[in-house]
């Protein structure tokens, strides 16, 4: 995550902009002032001037900022935010994006200073589209994270139903359908996870599946990410997806003798 290390206390948020922009500032001025453990360098001069961001440090940071905002959001949409909905976040930070401690920490505390912020959810969800609108496997993945969280207690509440919807409406996605989109297993157990894995049912019959199974493999092969030069984060997602996504096509193909 190179951009974090480029990390000053006031050009930063003026590179970045809107929203996000404004939510990263407050963060990193709250970070100080607590005299935080994250290593993050304040600017001399014009040493660490916004200049030094390049093109895809703008793409790191929204990626980074706007995934645990929206998350933040979703948090604070439930009645009461629950162990479960924060161990499906620290899941995500742990197993799929593999942050270390400082980077974890920063993570979370966007997604406090996000769950506290009056900016509706809509603005983060526009910007995060307006950055990676090109690259659905992206908007996919975030729509089914958002999912996982508010599905994590078992208790969806109006208020996190109408934030799916406006995210579905805001990244423009036909399936909104919770957990089909990106192979984002989620929760369950032997077989039916495989299932989900793939966006599918035990019900499909087997052309269903292999349609389904060679659509994420293409949208996931590390070589596909690696060409569309996608945040490093995601590129550790992805390569995870993609691992998962196949073994548990293997599984199902044992299962179903094909």
């Amino acid at each position: 995550m190179g951009w974090f290390g480029k990390l000053t206390g006031g050009t930063v948020g003026f590179f970045l902009g809107g929203p996000l922009g404004a939510l990263l500032g407050t963060v990193i001025g709250h970070s100080f002032d607590k005299r935080s453990k994250i290593h993050v360098r304040i600017g001399r001069g014009r040493e660490h001037h916004a200049q030094n961001f390049t093109a895809n440090d703008q793409a790191q940071m929204v990626f980074f900022v706007a995934t645990f905002s929206m998350l933040g959001k979703m948090l604070a949409a439930g009645k009461g935010i629950s162990n479960a909905e924060i161990r499906v976040i620290e899941d995500f930070i742990d197993r799929d994006l593999r942050l270390n401690i400082a980077e974890k920490e920063f993570a979370m505390r966007i997604v406090n200073t996000a769950a506290a912020s009056r900016e509706p959810f809509e603005k983060f969800a526009q910007q995060f589209y307006a950055q990676f609108h090109r690259h659905p496997q992206m908007l996919h993945t975030m729509y089914d994270i958002l999912c996982r969280v508010a599905d994590a207690d078992n208790k969806l509440t109006k208020e996190e139903e109408k934030l799916l919807d406006s995210a579905a409406t805001i990244f423009k996605l036909r399936d909104r359908s919770r957990g089909s989109n990106t192979g984002y297993a989620g929760t369950g157990s032997g077989n039916e996870k495989n299932y989900t894995t793939l966006g599918c049912k035990k019900t499909d019959d087997i052309d269903t599946i292999k349609s389904a199974y060679k659509k994420l493999v293409k949208d996931f092969h590390p070589d596909t990410i690696a060409s569309k030069g996608l945040p490093e984060e995601f590129t550790k997602f992805a390569t995870q997806k993609f691992k998962e996504i196949n073994e548990a096509y293997e599984e199902i193909r044992k299962e179903r003798g094909f």
